[in-house]
């Protein structure tokens, strides 16, 4: 006598289940991959609108604009940096994204200045994208 079996076994559910955790596993870290690249592109576009008001600055003040707590050639970026360059040279306005996951400051080095732009929040990978104002990029090893 045979009989018939309509459901599936304990084993063929777990190979699902388990099949179902790599694709997912795999998906989360190609989407995290995604965000930190789009993260960083939106960086380096702010920069370049940064770049534009820099020469907007300088035709209007004789100088390129540095944020005060900068030091000569170099600066440390944090929220009240970003705050600053909002103000004295993107208009005001809320240009900078809150959630670009960025902070920017500017720096003077004799007659050119420097952007530079730090990954900033919890779990962030301390990714730092430098342009110069001839606008070329260099990116640290975290990026």
């Amino acid at each position: 006598m045979l009989t018939k079996s309509y459901g599936f076994s304990l084993i063929e559910l777990l190979v699902v289940v388990a099949i179902l955790g790599i694709l997912s596993a795999v998906g989360v870290t190609a989407y995290q991959g995604y965000v930190s690249s789009a993260k960083q592109k939106s960086a380096e576009n702010v920069m370049m609108q940064i770049s534009l008001g820099q020469t907007e600055y300088y035709s209007e003040n004789g100088a390129y604009y540095s944020n005060p707590s900068a030091g000569s050639g170099s600066c440390t970026p944090s929220s009240v940096t970003s705050g600053e360059i909002e103000t004295e040279l993107l208009g005001g306005s809320d240009t900078i994204p809150e959630d670009m996951g960025y902070n920017i400051c500017t720096a003077l080095d004799g007659t050119a200045y420097t952007v530079v732009a730090l990954e900033s929040g919890s779990g962030s990978s301390n990714c730092e994208v430098t342009m110069t104002s001839q606008n070329a990029y260099t990116r640290n090893s975290y990026c």
